[in-house]
């Protein structure tokens, strides 16, 4: 599978109180991070490709993380991410948080590539991953 890896400066909005990187934000940036690895596999920041496939986005349905060494301001981690699993119409991203060369943080999404519903508007449903797109997460593309 295709690996994004990128570097984030953690910043001082990023921190609680204890002077440490408040848990939500990490989130935040695994978000921005997996937009990061569709625009490496597909060649084409997010606006374009959802408009390319005709999808609204890829909306999360499940996440978690495992939080194993913390991070300050002014730290400097890289998160690594990649599709861990591709099925019709949803799928799973791995993020890996280094701080040096220490593993920070494990943590997983569950997302469904979304279209907007024929007979609602309102309404989103799963549409099939179009088969260029899995190749390209799969590093084949």
């Amino acid at each position: 599978m295709l690996v994004n890896r990128r570097k984030v400066e953690i910043e001082w909005g990023d921190c609680d109180a204890a002077g440490i990187v408040f848990y939500p934000r990490y989130f935040a940036m695994f978000d921005a991070s997996t937009a990061y690895l569709f625009e490496q596999a597909l060649g084409m920041k997010k606006i374009a490709w959802t408009k390319k496939y005709h999808i609204v986005g890829i909306p999360m349905v499940d996440t978690g993380a495992k939080f194993i060494i913390p991070s300050r301001y002014g730290d400097g981690i890289v998160i690594e991410s990649r599709a861990s699993a591709i099925r019709r119409s949803s799928f799973d991203i791995e993020h890996r948080v280094l701080k040096g060369d220490q593993l920070a943080i494990e943590a997983r999404e569950t997302r469904v590539w979304a279209e907007q519903h024929p007979d609602d508007p309102q309404r989103i449903r799963g549409a099939e991953i179009p088969a260029e797109v899995v190749a390209a997460l799969s590093g084949e593309g």
